[in-house]
């Protein structure tokens, strides 16, 4: 029998996350603070984020951060994920070439998102912070924060993209059972959800609109942090133990990709894939392709304009370098919430 599925013993699941902004050759552009307009530093985000996030956020000196061994004895419940062949897709679309995908459907929650929100729960535990708020879309995300939350023994808040958290009552379910507060967004709860229902009395909600809300609940309530799925450097940061435990896998089957894909809504999924295969293009000069999927009903990276712009509707959060469609685009209500993301 062929062999189909590529497991990693606990000894081998990575030590390290990999930060390829330490490798970039061209650094990116940093942060703007809104109101200044001037380069933002790490504790410019001590209000918002917890502080080990925020200067993991902008390291780009490491190219390896040691994951703490609690977080560590965590992922090992369900890492190392599976690297499959899928030899079933090979023979459907009649190809000659070798596909794998990675599986991290494995995990507690059923995806990739508790790589990040393990550690990110844990340093605001480590911090003393009690609350924590974020946003999701389909629910991926909103799920592994809840789930981390309850680990570490921490309330959490979660803002949910209106159409999905009426598309998807189960998710919204599974949030509520590990202990979480589910709010859909916009909401009439804060300032923010106040001003876009205002606007929009029909508004269906989006990433940025969730965001609005968590953050202005974070700066409003003490002892709490914001805490985010992906679009910002320490989440790609933790998401990279899939792409080196795939390195790994690759070489257990005996290849290495010529070609890297992953889906695309704030980049996370897709950072977490082709990263660490990217420092071998950068040092080794390895020459990988790679595919970065969006929907074309949210197209920031094909029909983007790149430019400093905000990551929410409200425009709380520091102006980020990205290719975008705009802080208040209004996405279709496709079925994939979480790629709903105006920028990259």
């Amino acid at each position: 029998m062929k062999q189909k599925r590529f497991l990693l013993p606990e000894s081998e699941i990575p030590t390290h996350w990999y930060n390829i902004l330490a490798d970039m050759p061209n650094k990116p552009m940093p942060p703007l603070n809104p109101k200044t307009r001037q380069p933002m530093k790490a504790e410019d985000l001590f209000p918002i984020f917890c502080e080990e996030c925020a200067r993991q956020e902008f390291n780009d000196k490491d190219s390896w951060i040691e994951i703490p061994a609690e977080v560590r004895e965590k992922y090992a419940y369900y890492r190392s994920t599976p690297l499959v062949r899928a030899y079933g897709l090979e023979q459907a679309i009649g190809t000659k070439c070798h596909i794998y995908f990675k599986n991290e459907s494995v995990s507690p929650v059923g995806s990739h998102k508790l790589n990040s929100a393990l550690p990110q729960a844990y340093y605001c535990k480590q911090q003393g912070v009690t609350n924590i708020t974020t946003e999701t879309g389909a629910g991926q995300w909103g799920a592994a924060l809840s789930y981390a939350a309850s680990v570490f023994g921490i309330e959490a808040a979660v803002y949910q993209v209106k159409i999905s958290y009426e598309q998807k009552p189960y998710r919204r379910s599974i949030m509520q059972v590990f202990g979480a507060n589910v709010t859909p967004s916009p909401s009439m709860s804060t300032r923010a959800g106040k001003d876009i229902i205002t606007r929009d009395p029909n508004h269906t909600g989006s990433l940025g609109t969730a965001i609005s809300e968590a953050v202005e609940l974070a700066t409003m309530t003490p002892n709490c942090k914001y805490t985010l799925g992906s679009v910002l450097n320490h989440v790609a940061l933790h998401q990279s133990v899939i792409g080196l435990e795939a390195e790994k896998q690759m070489a257990l089957a005996g290849e290495y990709p010529d070609v890297v894909i992953g889906c695309f809504g704030g980049g996370s999924n897709f950072g977490g894939i082709a990263f660490p295969f990217m420092r071998h293009n950068i040092q080794d000069g390895k020459k990988t392709r790679f595919v970065a999927a969006e929907p074309s009903s949210c197209p920031k990276l094909t029909k983007g304009v790149f430019k400093y712009d905000f990551a929410v509707d409200s425009g709380y959060t520091p102006l980020l370098p990205m290719f975008t469609l705009g802080h208040r685009f209004k996405p279709a209500n496709i079925h994939a919430g979480g790629l709903r993301f105006h920028g990259a």
